[in-house]
């Protein structure tokens, strides 16, 4: 299991979901938490679905996402307008 430096609930495994960031070792990727909150920012929501989620795991999935974005431009095709 690979963990992540500054983040003690983010953690990777090859045996779960490929390799994923994954929440405390369960089978709930990062990027899972994500598109939950990106299509209903609704913490109650979040937690009737995954009630073993703690505030602190969904606040280190987003730190840990801001953490490894990379500054990368993606080019805009003007011409699709």
């Amino acid at each position: 299991m690979r963990t992540f430096r500054g983040f003690d609930r983010i953690s990777s495994d090859p045996q779960v979901l490929a390799g994923k960031p994954c929440v405390r070792g369960m089978r709930l990727s990062v990027q899972r938490v994500l598109e939950i909150l990106a299509q209903n920012p609704s913490w109650d929501l979040l937690r009737a679905d995954y009630p073993e989620l703690e505030e602190q795991d969904v606040q280190q999935a987003l730190a840990f996402a801001a953490a490894f974005l990379t500054d990368t431009v993606i080019p805009f095709d003007n011409s699709a307008a």
